[in-house]
């Protein structure tokens, strides 16, 4: 009988094995995508607090269901890193949230509570970078600078 002591000793059994459990894939699905928020980057768990996508890359009118698979997680706009006349948005904890992108151009992205340590993301819309130099002037805390500055670089390769 598999009781939640055995279940727990179990999974405590296969960390220890070193063993990866299968990460969730967001998805895409004509002009709907996902982009998961996870406690940890999927193959390491040594990089916590992650958007998976980082990067999603859509078309103009698409539209992203931000899926908190972990607890704790938001998605909110970042002031500054969205493009003129794009509507902001802010997500509530735990929750689903889908935004609409009509608008082409770079939209950073943060978890509220994990921002400083890192937790952020851009979603390109079309091929329009002419917001990258507004984008890229944003000033960020902690762990978010080195994290926006190495997705820019990134999108600019």
């Amino acid at each position: 009988m598999l009781t939640r002591r055995n279940f727990m000793f179990s999974v405590a059994a296969m960390a220890g094995t070193g063993s990866a459990l299968a990460c969730p894939a967001p998805a895409s699905v004509g002009n709907a995508h996902s982009v998961l928020m996870l406690n940890a980057a999927c193959g390491d768990p040594d990089t916590p607090n992650v958007f998976e996508p980082a990067i999603l890359r859509i078309k103009p009118g698409d539209s992203v269901t931000f899926v908190p698979t972990d607890a704790g997680h938001n998605s909110a706009s970042k002031r500054g890193m969205i493009p003129n006349g794009a509507d902001a948005w802010n997500g509530a904890m735990d929750t689903n949230l889908t935004v609409e992108f009509p608008i082409p151009g770079i939209y950073g992205h943060i978890c509220l509570p994990h921002y400083e340590w890192g937790m952020v993301g851009l979603i390109v819309v079309g091929n329009d970078l002419s917001n990258l130099h507004s984008v890229k002037k944003v000033r960020h805390p902690g762990s978010a600078r080195k994290v926006f500055r190495s997705l820019l670089k990134e999108l600019e390769a």
